[in-house]
């Protein structure tokens, strides 16, 4: 979505006020900042339309055309040697996981979907090897990589997403769990980390 010029809601502002008297202005209701970093309805945000369709191309370069189209043989595997020092062998240390995915992955290959939207996951695509895959994982620097409602719905659209069009996934885990607490439980934690279990299987 476009900053400033994007807009996405089911009611506006007028009548969001008549039905219920609460007055807000279509930017804080449907503005790229909200479905990017709130809602999660937006994958990106961009200044400009053009900054976003860019990002839109960049995405396309990672599919094919359709699911049983076949990638061409990955090349020989790259030495990785930085691996063995960017996860703390503390592990109650947090750490950015986008180290270690940008380490995995080829050069400046990681293309990173709703990146200010449950940043307790990370999703988004990358090569290895030059072949396309797709990357859940936990994000320790953010509630330790605890699962909540949202982390888990992220990563189950993914995860849906990519076996849509046949393409491989990569886990990186470091999670201690479902992260605790009443409003999690009321919100039905339980439906939907199991639509993540069930996006797995």
């Amino acid at each position: 979505m476009a900053e400033q010029t994007g807009r996405m809601f089911i009611t506006g502002p007028k009548v969001i006020e008549k039905v219920t008297g609460e007055q807000v202005d279509a930017e804080s209701l449907g503005g790229a900042g909200i479905h990017n970093a709130v809602s999660g309805n937006a994958h990106f945000s961009g200044h400009t339309e053009k900054e976003v369709l860019t990002g839109v191309r960049k995405l396309l370069s990672y599919l094919p055309l359709n699911g049983r189209t076949t990638e061409p043989k990955p090349a020989k595997e790259a030495s990785r040697p930085l691996l063995n020092h960017l996860v703390p062998a503390d592990t109650t240390k947090p750490y950015d996981v986008r180290k270690v995915i940008r380490e995995l992955a080829d050069p400046q290959s990681f293309f990173e979907i709703q990146p200010f939207f449950a940043k307790n996951i990370v999703i988004g695509f990358a090569r290895l090897g030059e072949k396309a895959i797709g990357i859940v994982a936990s994000q320790p620097k953010h509630l330790a990589g605890s699962l909540t409602i949202d982390a888990a719905d992220k990563a189950a659209r993914f995860i849906r997403f990519c076996d849509a069009f046949d393409i491989p996934l990569l886990t990186v885990e470091d999670v201690p769990g479902f992260l605790p607490g009443i409003q999690q439980e009321h919100n039905g934690i339980i439906t939907h980390g199991a639509k993540l279990l069930f996006a797995y299987a």
